[in-house]
């Protein structure tokens, strides 16, 4: 192994006017816990772990895909299939082996989050679903952490810093500030339906570790109180400003018994929800009943699906294709996640009102890891 000399990794920092090496102190002694090793994650990480942060914790439990690859540039082919969290700690360990890295192989929720995030400075935020940001901002606020933001769709993104007060005005707002309400869920559109520019979250994640930085070591001016949203095709960045809002928060939970009790996929959820049906009542049916099953992802899609029958309807072309499904028999619509075939749903409901259909919750990646677990 080439010798490393310490004292020059962070030379071309320490050197700046107003960071020096008290800052470099500041690094190394701070903890920052990065929820999510994805598209915002990964550049989030490289970018921490080369800055000096001393202490570095990753929640995530998923495994790497090949469409990942277009964005989540901390992975490469030779690790598909594996955990993201064992293939992160290796490449960041290869880029700086002095950091100390935690692995949390777990999904944070209400259950585990506050003993998670309380061994930590602050919170990076890099997961990619309204439930969970909810979750951190609350958990942040009663465990009085800043909580960096972070948000990407198509050519656009959002970064915000919440939780952090503002040393000229006293002001310190949250996440439900911002979004005191979630939006409804079947008409909302995430990168897996309307897709991401790669480089959009690379820009995202490494302001968002820029920000955590300067947080930790006092430089700069950050975000906080306002969200800064910007559009890489036309180059356009605008602040929105952020007040308080005066009545309490009612949806969030102001004690730490009421934190871990609280159901954030319901408090996320809509009035369609109950037109979702969980793995096993799907198990149930169509071992009880004639179902027509319609998978509307994509056909390159994975993963491919071989323990029941189905057809095959893009959601792009599900209004063009209606003709196809059948009247008399219950229909059950998936996707990956579930919110594609929410969509369907609706379209169905709107153009086909006889139909009994329902979407599976969860989608198929849900379906096919139970079923692993299950044959294990």
């Amino acid at each position: 192994m080439t010798h490393i000399d310490k004292a020059n990794r962070y030379q071309r920092q320490t050197s700046i006017s107003g960071f020096g090496e008290a800052a470099q102190q500041k690094l190394a002694r701070a903890k920052v816990l990065v929820a999510g090793a994805g598209g915002l994650g990964c550049p989030a990480l490289l970018y921490l772990a080369a800055a000096g942060v001393g202490c570095i914790g990753i929640a995530e439990d998923d495994v790497v895909e090949l469409s990942n690859l277009q964005r989540q540039t901390l992975y490469n082919i030779y690790d598909i299939g594996k955990p993201k969290l064992s293939c992160a700690i290796a490449h960041l360990s290869a880029l700086n082996p002095d950091i100390k890295y935690i692995a949390h192989s777990i999904r944070l929720d209400s259950s585990n989050a506050l003993d998670i995030i309380e061994q930590y400075d602050l919170v990076i935020d890099g997961t990619d679903n309204f439930a969970t940001r909810y979750m951190l901002n609350d958990a942040c606020v009663l465990l009085d952490k800043p909580l960096v933001y972070g948000a990407v769709l198509r050519y656009e993104a959002q970064v915000a810093v919440f939780n952090l007060k503002d040393p000229k005005t006293g002001i310190k707002t949250n996440y439900r500030d911002a979004f005191p309400h979630p939006p409804d869920i079947a008409a909302v559109t995430s990168c897996n339906e309307a897709g991401v520019l790669g480089v959009v979250p690379g820009i995202t994640g490494s302001m968002q570790a820029a920000e955590a930085i300067k947080i930790i070591t006092g430089t700069g001016v950050p975000l906080c109180n306002k969200i800064l949203s910007f559009n890489v095709l036309n180059n356009r960045y605008y602040e929105i400003e952020i007040s308080p809002i005066k009545e309490k928060h009612s949806q969030m939970p102001d004690t730490s018994e009421k934190f871990r009790a609280w159901d954030y996929a319901w408090h996320c959820a809509d009035k369609l929800s109950e037109y979702e049906i969980p793995i096993a009542r799907f198990d149930i049916m169509r071992a009880n009943e004639d179902l027509f099953i319609i998978d509307v992802r994509e056909p390159y899609e994975q993963p491919t699906v071989e323990g029941f029958p189905y057809t095959n309807i893009p959601l792009a072309q599900f209004e063009d294709r209606l003709e196809e499904i059948p009247e008399g028999k219950p229909i059950v619509l998936f996707c990956k996640s579930g919110k594609r075939s929410m969509l369907a749903w609706q379209i169905l409901q709107k153009n086909k009102t006889s139909v009994q259909a329902y979407s599976l919750k969860g989608g198929i990646d849900n379906w096919v890891q139970i079923h692993i677990l299950q044959n294990k």
